[in-house]
């Protein structure tokens, strides 16, 4: 007797397919701030995910940046200068908040 295997097809999760309010994204980046450890390029990455789920052209155009250079700057291959992420967070709607740390 044989027994039948059926291939399982798995596709990439991509979490900006999930992000669709305001709120979810405030709420994913806030978690992200929380994971980062000071790492800026982690920080970069998590609003390129955000930018491609509100759309990267409409961000690029928002920002005052080109979609090449917006790209490039939340690969997460680098760390973007705080202009250009201060650009991009008022461009998704986001503020960045301070609290202090109860270390």
């Amino acid at each position: 007797m044989s027994k039948t295997r059926t291939k399982t097809t798995t596709t990439r999760y991509d979490v900006a397919e999930h992000l669709r309010t305001p709120e979810e994204m405030a709420a994913y980046l806030e978690a992200c701030f929380e994971e980062a450890n000071g790492d800026a390029a982690f920080i970069a990455k998590a609003l390129g995910d955000i930018a491609r789920a509100k759309g990267m052209a409409q961000v690029a155009r928002d920002s005052g940046l080109s979609r090449e250079s917006l790209y490039k700057a939340l690969s997460g291959e680098r760390s973007p200068g705080f202009d250009t992420i201060l650009k991009v967070m008022d461009a998704l709607g986001l503020k960045l908040h301070a609290a202090a740390s109860h270390n």
